[in-house]
């Protein structure tokens, strides 16, 4: 069951048969080092997947760690805009990076991946082989490499949501690794 914010937001499924992540189509799993993540991944797919399939593609990878936040860690919006009023900040520049990590740290993180994802897509742009690659991380985290992909900076307003334990995928336009793109409408095989 979703607990955030926003599992209560109404919302329209659809779905055809098939398989949402073809395990023998993964050519790279990327796990962050979290609980939450690893569990979510055992979660995804059968122990012999796992096992037989899986155990040589998936990764734990601390770029994909979720943010620092440092005196904000673990606290909701609410919860820190209480905190910052106790302490006179209303109003001020929200420095929620304050020991923590900067925006220039997640970037750099998460362009790493990016860079190792594309080296592994480039030369199958027209599916010359199978190279799915599948993040398992957290939400702020996913929504800032979204950005990241998109070549957007990390604090561009792209109003994006993630359900916990959803799924969001990106690919290329006219099948072009200069052209990243997020896709909707996704087509089941």
């Amino acid at each position: 069951m979703a607990t955030d914010k926003d599992a209560g937001t109404p919302r329209i499924f659809l779905a055809r048969h098939g398989m949402l992540i073809d395990p023998a189509k993964l050519a790279l799993i990327l796990i962050s080092p979290m609980q939450r993540a690893r569990k979510t991944y055992e979660l995804m797919f059968a122990p012999t997947t796992r096992q037989i399939v899986l155990e040589s593609k998936a990764i734990i990878t601390p770029e994909l760690t979720e943010w620092k936040y440092g005196d904000y860690e673990g606290l909701t919006t609410k919860e820190i805009r209480k905190l910052r009023e106790s302490r006179g900040l209303n109003g001020k520049d929200w420095d929620h990076f304050r020991d923590g990590w900067s925006p220039e740290q997640v970037v750099e993180r998460l362009d790493i991946i990016i860079e190792r994802i594309r080296e592994i897509h480039k030369p199958n742009m027209h599916g010359e082989n199978t190279c799915d690659v599948l993040l398992v991380a957290h939400g702020h985290s996913l929504r800032s490499f979204v950005r990241r992909w998109l070549n957007y900076p990390i604090d561009f307003p792209l109003s994006a949501m993630l359900e916990p334990g959803g799924i969001g995928i990106l690919s290329y336009q006219h099948h072009n690794i200069n052209e990243p793109a997020f896709l909707l409408g996704m087509a089941l095989p």
